[in-house]
Parts: C-alpha cells; structure tokens; sequence
C-alpha cells in the first residue's frame, strides 16, 4: 500500500507540474482555461501531504485517487490542446470544445467529490482548499462562456465563403486583431498548429483543414497587404541563409500550388512526401522531427519519411519568378548527416553486394556487365541510402563508361541507374563532374526508345543545378531533345518537355532549341486532337517568347490563332501562359495585334482580366491597354483623314474646264 501511495501521490504531483508549466492559452479560451488551470494548482499542496503522510491509504481512497489521475490526464490534454493548438479551430469548433470542457469539468468534479478527505491524513487548511476547489468545479460544471459570437461569425463567413468572393476588410481586421495574428510569426505558429490540431479531430480533417488554410491563407495576404513591412518579419531563413521573398512587389500574390501547406510561404525547396503532397522541405522535417507520423495536409499515415525533390514544381516556380520580376529562390545547400560507417544507412552486407556488383561492372563478360548494371539500376531506385552508398563506393564513373557500350540493354540499365542516382542532390555534382552529360546526350539521340526517354529525365534531373543548366545545353543535348519531343512515346514527349522547359530557363539556351526547331513542334502539340501536352507546350512557349528569336518563330508559326482559342477555352493556366506569349508577340507588332481583335480575343480578354489567375489577369490587362491604344490610334487616323479630306477636297472636272 505504501509503495502504491508513493507512486499514486509522485503521478498527481507530476501531472499538475505539467498543467502548471503551460505557460499561456490561446485567446480564444484563455479565461476558462486559465481558471480551470489555476483550480488543479491549488491541489497540489494535498498530494504533497498524501506523499508525506505516514497512515497507510485505504483501498477506497487509493480508488479515488486513481480516478482524480485519469480526470488530471484528460484534463492536461485539453489545457495542451487550448494552448498549442489552431486559434482558427478552437473558435469554429467551439461545440465541440465548450463539450468537451464540460466533460473534463464534470469528470474533475466526481473524482474529487469521490474523495473521503476524512480519511487522508492531509491539514485542515489544505482540506478547505480542496473543498473551495470542489465547490468551484460544481459551479463551474455544464457552464462555460465560448468565444465571442462576432468572433465566431466573422470566422464562419469567411469559411463558407467562396474564394473567388472579395472579403470585407473590416471582418478582417477583427479576425486578425482578436486572434492575434498580426505577424508573420504568428501566422506561421497558426498555420502548424492547424494542422497537427485537425488531425485530432474525428470528423473529415482533409476537408476542414483544406478550408481552414484557405481562410489562413486569406487572413495571411490581408495581413501582408495591409503591412508591407511584414516581410521583414519573415524568419524562415535556409541553410543558406537565403529567405523567401517577394520585396519590391508587395501587391503579387503568390499561386496556390506554389506555397507550402504548413508555412503558406513561397516554396524554396518543394518535396514530396508518400502521399503526394508537396511541402517546403524545412518545414516538412521539422514536421517529421516533432515526432509526426502523417501527412500534415490529408492526415494519412506516412508509409516513409523518404522527401522526393519536386524538380517540376521547382522549375514552375523559378519561371514564375522570372515572369514577375523575381529573383527565384535559391535551394539551401544541405548536408547529409552521416553514420560511423559513412553517409548511408545501409548494412555492412548490403555494402559488399555493392561492392560485388561494382567488380562486375568492368567484367569483361558483356552478360556480367548487364546484370550488374540492371541491379545497382534497381537497388537506386529502391531508398535514398542505397543511392548514397552506391555513389559512395565509386559506382558512377563505371556507369558513366558503359553510356557508350553497343550493348542496348546495358545502356538502358547504366543510364536509368544514373537517373535514379541524381534524385540524392549530392550525386548530381558527381555525375556532371565524371563526364555524363555527353554519354547521357549520345543515349538521348541512339538509345533504345526507353533509353531515350530515361536519358531526357537524366538531363532534367540534373539540370535543377543552375550551372548545369549551361553544361548540358551547350554539349548538344537540345536538339535531340526537341526530336523526342516530337516523335517519342507519351512518356517521352512529357520527359522531352519538362527537361527543355527547365533548360530553356536559362537564357543562352532559348536560342538554341528555337534553332533546333523546337516552335513547330510545339505549335503542332498544341494542334493535337488529343490536346494530352497542351499545358507543357505552353509553358515552354512562353518561356521562349521573351527570347527575340523566339517571338519571331511564334509569330512565324501562326500562332495567333491558337491562342485566342486557348484564351477562351483553355485551363486557367494555359489561359494565364497564351496570354504571356500573345502579349510578347502583340509588343510593337500591329499585325498581331489586328489579327487577335479580328478573332474575338476582347470577350475572352476581358473575362480573364476579371477571373483568370493573378498572372493571367495582369497579362489580360496588358493585351486590353494595348488594343485600346491601337484602336484609339485607329480612331484618331481616320478622324484626321477625314478632316483633311473635307479641308482639301479634290478638284472636279467641271472646274478643270473652266
């Protein structure tokens, strides 16, 4: 009994400890919590006498006190969740919070209630403390006052709101002075603690958190128009040093998809988790090093902690930044930690099988050099600590050297291992660096079509590092790239586009694919009765307009014609991406400019300047003032043709006989 008094007594004592070190509440409970919080506080002083006491416990009180533990956990974890937990959630779930309090307040008051106090060897001052406690919790119990109801209906109108509807700024302004989330910090706080709160939840938390971000994301970009310095405030430097940006052009609003789920921040370096959610890479390990085990975004079970760089995303969003004026967020640098026995994981068993397939590898048996070279192709695509170790124990420059082998298969396997090997960012300098890009460029023109497919993914992998971006476009890879884009495979066609459209960020490179023919190709994608790489033609197009060989090849290709259609019908991307190219080409050219007016390009012009995309929108406009101009100009000339005509009219005969 004794040692059961002890542990029992040690628990209580420990458990307010905890409730004591809870250091604020969110405003949205704070005075409820606050007191209830305050009320277990005061029962310290009768555990502290339990444990002190010498009587033994009777079995009945040693009972109670089991159950006060259990009241005290449930009651810890509702204080943690008032204090840790989303503002934005605990005011919408207000039911079920101002439930759920009533619940722990009634469980806290029979435990207590439970209690013979005559029974335990406590003070007569401590007994009327508890006993003052005990009275509170009954006044106390099925009443508590929930967040203000302007609060809750400012929150609930915004929620049910449609995007595309503009938000009252005085709603806004309430929001953001009672939640307390005036500074990039604050937002930053809510947004994680948005989603590690909804995950608790038993109802469908990937449509509340999805609506919830939203309303977050809303509240964010009011917060950032209404105070332009907040910038200044952003403190999610990379390792680098480098912070995400957007200073000069307070009024652009970053896309959707660009921004990170938790942070709402520009992504600098997206990953993928299991899922298929992408995230910003610090913020989705600091998610991971908390303990986490789901997807912040859908709350599913994470199958690995594997972050797959999103190369498609990352190039998306570097071409935004050039679009708008920006300069593209830089990667941070980052540095595997490593492991007594080297950077991978792998078992020193699995390291010899490396090492047995890398002496196979210069077998002289063609056979031994295939099979080898097809497992270390299987082994890379397995787990990030197979490519580490493989890289690690020299196996990059033998697969660089079997690129030019005759044997199809074994170049097949060598240059697909080389693709699986560049998914770990510190094998991409490795590979450059042995001299894979010409062996990559000869498999891309006289590989097996597989072959060729992997060797256009190989160059975009690799091609993430901006100075290899200059590498790879000037040993001749663009032109085979643009004749895979035209007569590969589907796969093919989508591995061809996206490692032209990275390539062709770089400026010295947009000359080059539009010398390789690259605008016909495209113009006849975007022509296909299946319209399947539509959205990569485009893109790639309007990286290329900017470039004066490229706007006169579009303009070239009859392209106007085109892009009026895509204007009308297209995604709103593909509208946002014919927009920028018709305004490239529609810049001091009346030609154009007249046939776009001729094909009914206003209607759709205007619908996209009120509906499209932030980017859309602006290129709307800009296509709008310069058709209005010319039309104006048009107004002009004829006005003054007509005047002159009318000041100088023509001589008739009549005259001329006189």
């Amino acid at each position: 009994m004794e040692d059961e008094k002890a542990a029992l007594s040690r628990k209580l004592i420990d458990i307010v400890g905890d409730i004591s070190a809870i250091s604020d509440y969110r405003s949205p409970v704070k005075k409820q919590y606050t007191n209830l919080a305050r009320r277990l506080k005061l029962l310290t002083p009768m555990f502290e006498e339990i444990r002190d006491g010498k009587d033994p416990l009777p079995e009945d009180s040693i009972q109670a006190l089991a159950s006060l533990v259990t009241a005290l956990e449930s009651a810890k974890e509702l204080l943690h969740f008032g204090s840790e937990g989303s503002k934005i959630y605990l005011v919408l779930e207000r039911e079920h919070i101002m439930t759920r309090f009533q619940e722990v307040t009634a469980e806290l008051e029979q435990a207590l209630s439970g209690i013979s106090f005559e029974k335990l060897d406590i003070s007569d001052e401590v007994k009327e403390q508890v006993e003052l406690v005990l009275a509170q919790f009954r006044r106390a119990k099925g009443r508590m006052d929930g967040p203000d109801d302007e609060l809750y209906d400012d929150l609930l109108c915004l929620y049910n709101k449609n995007n595309d509807a503009l938000e009252d700024p005085d709603v806004l302004i309430r929001l953001v002075e009672k939640l307390h989330l005036g500074g990039i910090a604050d937002l930053t706080q809510e947004s994680l603690a948005l989603h590690e709160m909804v995950g608790a939840t038993g109802g469908d938390p990937e449509e509340s958190i999805e609506k919830m971000s939203m309303l977050l994301k809303k509240v964010k970009d009011f917060v950032q128009t209404s105070n332009p310095n907040i910038d200044a405030e952003k403190s999610t430097p990379t390792s680098s040093g480098e912070r995400t940006s957007i200073d000069g052009n307070q009024n652009l609003v970053i896309p959707d998809d660009f921004r990170c789920p938790i942070s709402l921040e520009l992504m600098n370096d997206p990953v993928i988790v299991s899922t298929g959610q992408t995230y910003e890479r610090l913020c989705i390990e600091k998610w991971l090093a908390a303990g986490h085990s789901t997807c912040p975004k859908t709350q599913q079970a994470l199958t690995s902690t594997a972050l797959t760089p999103n190369y498609v995303l990352r190039s998306l969003i570097a071409q935004w930044c050039e679009s708008n004026g920006i300069e593209p967020p830089k990667r941070p640098t980052t540095s595997r930690p490593t492991t007594k026995t080297g950077g991978s994981a792998c078992s020193a068993a699995e390291r010899t099988k490396i090492s047995s397939l890398l002496s196979k590898l210069t077998s002289n048996s063609p056979e031994d050099r295939r099979s080898a070279a097809g497992e270390i192709r299987l082994l890379a695509k397995r787990n990030a600590d197979n490519r580490v170790a493989i890289a690690e124990a020299g196996a990059i420059p033998l697969l660089v050297h079997l690129l030019s082998t005759p044997d199809s298969r074994t170049q097949e396997h060598a240059v697909t291992a080389l693709l699986n090997l560049s998914i770990c960012e510190d094998n991409k300098g490795t590979i450059v660096s042995s001299g894979a890009v010409p062996g990559v460029v000869h498999v891309l023109r006289k590989g097996s079509m597989e072959a060729r497919e992997n060797a256009a993914a190989t160059l975009f992998s690799l091609s993430v590092v901006d100075e290899n971006k200059v590498t790879i476009g000037s040993s001749g890879a663009i032109p085979p790239l643009v004749t895979l884009l035209g007569e590969g495979t589907q796969r093919g066609k989508k591995d061809a586009a996206t490692a032209l459209f990275n390539l062709c960020i770089y400026q010295g490179n947009k000359g080059k694919a539009v010398r390789a023919g690259v605008i016909p190709t495209l113009m006849q994608l975007l022509t296909e009765p299946q319209g399947s790489m539509v959205d990569e033609a485009l893109a790639i197009l309007a990286i290329l307009a900017s470039h004066p060989e490229g706007k006169a090849a579009i303009g070239t290709a009859e392209a106007v014609l085109v892009l009026v259609d895509v204007i009308g019908n297209g995604s709103p991307r593909n509208k946002e991406n014919a927009a920028a190219v018709l305004v490239h080409l529609c810049t001091g050219d009346q030609q154009h400019l007249v046939q776009a007016q001729e094909l009914g390009v206003m209607g759709p012009l205007l619908d996209l300047a009120q509906h499209g995309t932030e980017r859309g929108k602006r290129k709307a406009a800009q296509l709008l003032e310069r058709m209005n101009r010319f039309v104006e100009t048009q107004k002009q000339a004829r006005a003054l043709a007509e005047n002159q005509a009318i000041a100088h009219p023509p001589s008739s005969a009549n005259d001329d006989d006189s």
